[in-house]
């Protein structure tokens, strides 16, 4: 016996979230279903007022509701280091740190020779654009997959002729693993331990 039109329409909507199949979305809706009309008033509102005032940072590529984000704004971060990261994501869980105190760099994801992600696709050329007398130090952070390893080397050999140091993030983190996922520590530990690329 199939759902009535309507459900089966709110389950498709689930499933085009990452890592939602037909079981996750079936509880969901029956979830929708039993909340209040306000409650779920305020999340379609929430869902829609996200997609118009959410966007990208025209500095670094971080996630705002505005031109610039919060950490672009502050000048009374340190504008002579940038730490090159792969999504926003990665912008946050720096940040619960409290200790880089610098600007950042969102690519936007990684080189991927298998999935035809090139220079080309990602928030790279910018980063050059910003390299100025005032930058020493660029930190690449991406993240110690075959993907984050091969933009961490593509960018040092970029970055390489320009008059600024180039450091990696220690590999604290485990192959294959992500900064959002990590502890604190081992982000903490990750950043001191940086070496020159």
């Amino acid at each position: 016996m199939a759902y009535p039109e309507s459900f089966e329409e709110l389950m498709a909507c689930f499933k085009m979230l990452p890592g939602i199949g037909n079981k996750g979305a079936e509880r969901m809706t029956y979830r929708i279903m039993d909340m209040e009309e306000d409650q779920v008033q305020r999340f379609a509102e929430a869902l829609t007022q996200f997609k118009k005032r959410i966007r990208y940072c025209e500095t670094c590529g971080n996630i705002c509701e505005s031109e610039q984000c919060d950490i672009c704004a502050n000048k009374e971060r340190d504008q002579s280091t940038i730490c090159v990261v792969e999504t926003p994501k990665d912008v946050f869980a720096m940040e619960k740190l409290k200790e880089y105190h610098g600007l950042y760099h969102v690519l936007g994801g990684t080189i991927s020779i298998m999935n035809g992600i090139t220079m080309d696709d990602l928030n790279i050329h910018s980063l050059f654009d910003r390299i100025t007398d005032e930058v020493k130090e660029v930190i690449i952070a991406t993240n110690p997959t075959s993907d984050g390893e091969t933009t961490a080397l593509f960018l040092a050999r970029l970055l390489a002729n320009r008059n600024v140091e180039v450091t990696r993030i220690a590999h604290g983190l485990p192959v294959g693993g992500s900064l959002d996922y990590a502890d604190e520590m081992t982000l903490l530990k990750s950043l001191e331990g940086r070496k020159k690329l």
